[in-house]
């Protein structure tokens, strides 16, 4: 039976995690012939399936103004309540609007229901399927208690009751164990694990003539090691683990390109790696104002290139980040076989590192047996391509769309049989 899929988030544009996973699912239902819709405050999806509520956005004006008034505080006054309430009402009607609009048979929330950085839209969806009982899998990416500028708030109502809702007709979807275990602890729900996943049945497509100059635009020369940082600078990346590692490696042919830009945090970070970059001769490039989420010019006239553009030209992938809630350029980088460097943040102890990759894995600390491994990895061709195949075949054992597209039809069977007990207007 073909469904239509609602899909609800703050956001479904560019390369953030919920936006990518998000569209690997809308892709593995389609296989199933479900259709997917989405309603979002900002969107890069087909206008035609697509529902913007601009209020909806995490970075409106109204809801950065009620972010100032409940974090970091205890109490709320009551023009903040009212507010809070009114964009949530406000936002409810949308989603009516929504579901009626592309007759809407199971709703997806992506991670609306989990991190509180639209209040008023977890209340919304927490009350529109409260109210209309319609079958929904929430898919949680973060939850509140993993960040600690959630820690102190004057919501903490708020955030029993939506983030996430113990609500009968919901199921629940977490991308790591620890996160289900803290669900299972905090609300008394039984989350399904789906972690993040790669089309690992499908290799990806080899360079075109559009890429094929990106050594030469990041300032490489032919016998220059690419080694690629593809992440936000920000401080849980642990940056500063790499430029230390290529310092190490003590060769002038080592250059780190770090693909993303500062100033999610603040630019004091970037700083201190520049000035860690001098201190250890370490040769960085920042090249995030050449890679976008589309290929295009600039004002310039230069090439605007996508990361999976930088990926077959990278020699090298590091990834020493202190924390992730998964690890989504980990599979990035199986997927294009290279080769990788990894911390053992928490979420690689306990989720990925028991399934057997061969990778340069580091604790904390970049030692010399590090060093060695990573040299190895680069120099050592035929040990190079030994590694990355296997990681290749044990990715796809685990994190391939076999796996979520078992794990959605497990999900839809349940909701399609308690969509049969809703009376049919109960969302019109």
């Amino acid at each position: 039976m073909s469904l239509n899929i609602g899909f609800i988030s703050t956001r479904f544009s560019g390369t953030d995690g919920v936006s990518l996973e998000s569209a690997k699912w809308a892709e593995v239902l389609w296989d199933d012939r479900h259709i997917s819709f989405w309603y979002s405050g900002r969107s890069d999806r087909q206008a035609e399936i697509s529902y913007v509520a601009p209020e909806a956005y995490f970075s409106h004006p109204e809801n950065l103004w009620i972010n100032e008034q409940v974090w970091r505080c205890n109490a709320r006054s009551l023009l903040v309540s009212t507010r809070i309430r009114e964009m949530a009402d406000y936002l409810k009607s949308t989603l009516y609007d929504f579901t009626r609009r592309f007759s809407i048979d199971v709703l997806i929330p992506q991670n609306v229901l989990a991190i509180p950085m639209h209040i008023p839209l977890g209340i919304a969806v927490t009350e529109f399927i409260s109210e209309t009982q319609m079958p929904a899998i929430a898919h949680h990416h973060d939850f509140y208690w993993e960040r600690t500028r959630f820690s102190v708030s004057a919501v903490k109502d708020y955030l029993e009751m939506a983030f996430p809702p113990t609500l009968p007709n919901i199921y629940h979807a977490v991308i790591n164990r620890p996160a289900g275990e803290q669900v299972s602890l905090r609300k008394g729900l039984a989350p399904l694990l789906i972690p993040n996943v790669f089309d690992f049945d499908n290799p990806p497509p080899k360079p075109d003539d559009y890429a094929q100059d990106v050594r030469q635009e990041i300032g490489l020369s032919e016998e220059d090691i690419f080694i690629l940082q593809p992440t936000r600078i920000v401080a849980r990346k642990g940056i500063e683990h790499a430029i230390k590692l290529i310092g190490l490696l003590g060769d002038p042919r080592y250059k780190l390109v770090i693909s993303h830009e500062a100033g999610d945090e603040g630019l004091e970070y970037k700083h201190m790696l520049e000035d860690l970059a001098a201190e250890e001769n370490v040769d960085i490039r920042f090249f995030s104002g050449r890679v976008g989420e589309v290929r295009q010019l600039d004002p310039q006239g230069r090439k605007i290139y996508t990361l999976w553009d930088l990926y077959p030209h990278a020699d090298f992938v590091t990834y020493p980040s202190i924390y992730e809630g998964f690890g989504n350029a980990l599979l990035e980088a199986i997927y294009f076989r290279i080769p990788i460097l990894i911390n053992r943040y928490s979420i690689f102890i306990s989720d990925i590192e028991p399934k057997g990759f061969k990778l340069a894995v580091m604790d904390g600390i970049v030692t010399s047996s590090v060093v060695k491994e990573v040299r190895r990895l680069i120099e050592d061709k035929k040990y190079r391509e030994s590694v990355v195949k296997h990681n290749y075949e044990v990715a796809r054992s685990f994190y391939s769309y076999s796996v979520l597209r078992r794990s959605l039809r497990i999900l839809l069977t349940g909701l399609t049989g308690l969509k049969s007990a809703i009376p049919s207007n109960n969302n019109k």
